[in-house]
């Protein structure tokens, strides 16, 4: 028994085919015409009721003929629901319109395959009852974010008004966001501007790299704080917030953030004693002007213990 085929939303990817073998069985048939879809995708999508057969709805199991004409929708996916999650937050300042924390080194943003709980995400909505929807389900109310290993603070929208306000003070420049890094070598000058682009690398799609051939405009200003030996404290202020910003930039001037996977330099970190598995980079200082009246607000917050510890360590 087959049930009633329904109308497709208009974005829902369908394929049209008409059917050039005589007495096969309709899944099997379109098995053959459908790579990458599997048999028994298909058959789930026949029963229920994406698959029809001269504008009739069909069974797996239904042999067809010379000429019909098969309508095939895949629905598009769902977006999965975030589930409350009670999680520590450490809260730097509230209110009705805004939450600003700052996050801990290890911290999902938001969830993505791999990480589908124990994120930021999760988080707020376990804390802020009325967030969902904010924005989006997938990402409710996240106006900007930090990689998963950099800690420091975040402001997060409570409302879709306060979200828009936000998300166009990110687009106007109108938010300041300033970084402390630790990385190896001095540069020189001890203070500067970096302006490239950047964009997807061209062979590893999981990297961002400078000047590719669709980058977009980055730029960055840095300042030595404190020289550190062979390495430097160095504080980083963005203008633009391009995937993995500073990380690429400090990498191009040869100055890789210690403990960085994927832009760092394996071999001088495997000679610091003690060095944690993560990038020494955390978002330090934030201000924007609040989405409903208008003051500036600014925050700082100091590095969290592991990167503190390092500074420690290379200090004695």
């Amino acid at each position: 028994m087959t049930t009633a085929a329904s109308h497709p939303p208009p974005d829902t990817p369908s394929r049209r085919l008409t059917v050039d073998e005589d007495g096969l069985r309709l899944d099997i048939w379109l098995a053959r015409r459908c790579a990458p879809l599997s048999r028994s995708r298909l058959q789930a999508l026949i029963e229920s009721g994406h698959v029809t057969v001269d504008g009739c709805p069909a069974a797996p199991r239904t042999r067809i003929r010379l000429g019909q004409q098969v309508c095939v929708t895949v629905p598009l996916p769902a977006p999965a629901v975030p589930e409350p999650e009670p999680l520590p937050l450490d809260v730097v300042f509230e209110d009705a319109d805004i939450l600003v924390l700052d996050k801990p080194p290890g911290l999902v943003v938001h969830p993505a395959p791999g990480h589908e709980g124990g994120t930021l995400v999760n988080a707020l909505l376990h804390h802020c009852d009325d967030l969902s929807g904010v924005g989006g389900v997938e990402r409710p109310g996240i106006v900007h974010r930090l990689d998963r290993d950099t800690s420091g603070l975040l402001v997060v929208a409570k409302h879709d008004a306060a979200l828009n306000a936000l998300a166009a003070q990110f687009q106007e420049g109108r938010v300041s966001k300033v970084y402390l890094a630790i990385v190896h070598g001095c540069p020189v000058p001890p203070a500067g501007r970096i302006e490239t682009t950047i964009g997807r690398h061209p062979v590893d799609r999981k990297r961002m790299a400078v000047d590719p051939p669709r980058g977009k405009r980055a730029v960055s200003h840095y300042a030595v704080v404190e020289p550190l030996g062979a390495l430097t404290l160095l504080q980083v202020r963005i203008e633009t917030g391009r995937t993995h910003q500073i990380r690429v930039h400090l990498a191009h001037l040869g100055l890789p953030i210690v403990g960085d996977p994927v832009y760092g330099s394996r071999s001088r970190d495997r000679n610091l004693a003690g060095c944690p598995p993560r990038q020494m980079l955390h978002a330090a200082e934030l201000s924007f002007d609040h989405p409903t009246d208008g003051r500036r607000l600014a925050f700082r917050r100091p590095p969290p213990p592991d990167m503190a510890g390092v500074l420690a360590r290379l200090r004695r």
